[in-house]
């Protein structure tokens, strides 16, 4: 378990077994389910404050190229602004270091600028930029092309050379 500012508690998915997530934050209860199936190269973690989960975040690892991806980090509306994404996103990062991962990558269609400045702040370079990106289970008819622009960001962080 890490402690981070303001009483915020991160925990890793062994310390995490059972935990119940209140119905206010059923936006995140799904988030974690998506990340139900967890190969042995992950983990995700979870942040909690006054025993409410108030943010989420998932390591996959990429045996192929030798990466983690960072993937579904998210943080409550109510309490961003406060450090809870900067420590999951560490916590990323010391987990890919200490199973000397190579690189750290994410892939993000965060309109907010905030968000990509705290990968930025995290170390992450940016790699590419789709503006057409389409999301799982978009036709692309030419109503979704007019109404749903969607742009994709990728990051890395390199932790070592290969």
């Amino acid at each position: 378990v890490l402690s981070c500012n303001r009483g915020v508690q991160i925990s890793s998915t062994e310390a995490c077994k059972g935990i119940e997530i209140p119905c206010e934050h059923l936006g995140l209860q799904q988030k974690l389910m998506s990340i139900s199936a967890v190969s042995v190269c992950s983990c995700f973690w979870v942040a909690v404050l006054d025993g409410c989960v108030v943010g989420i975040v998932a390591a996959q690892g990429q045996e192929d190229d030798n990466t983690v991806e960072l993937r579904r980090m998210s943080v409550d509306s109510r309490y961003r602004g406060k450090g809870i994404a900067k420590a999951l996103g560490r916590r990323v990062l010391e987990y890919a270091m200490r199973n000397n991962y190579a690189a750290v990558v994410l892939g993000t269609t965060a309109v907010k600028l905030a968000a990509h400045k705290l990968y930025e702040s995290l170390g992450f370079c940016r790699t590419s930029q789709s503006e057409d990106y389409r999301l799982p289970g978009m036709s692309r008819s030419p109503l979704e092309r007019l109404f749903f622009q969607i742009r994709h960001s990728r990051y890395r962080l390199q932790l070592r050379e290969e």
